[in-house]
């Protein structure tokens, strides 16, 4: 299955397994934008990305990083 941005728990969940210490909570959405984008298992049109999805990836990402740390 190829993630798209329409999967923020599903992106979270893979940028917490290939970034295990980063706190995402420091991260500039450009910087989490190239993140995503460079997933292996991405597949969705990068221009399709918009503040409010990386947000929604961002928190659960956050939420995922702290039940993990």
């Amino acid at each position: 299955m190829k993630l798209s941005w329409q999967n923020p728990e599903d992106i979270a969940l893979a940028l917490i397994d290939r970034y295990p210490d980063k706190d995402p909570l420091t991260l500039r959405f450009t910087d989490l934008r190239e993140m995503v984008v460079g997933l292996p298992d991405f597949g969705d049109d990068p221009a399709k990305s918009t503040e409010g999805k990386l947000e929604a990836i961002q928190m659960a990402w956050y939420q995922e990083w702290q039940d993990v740390g």
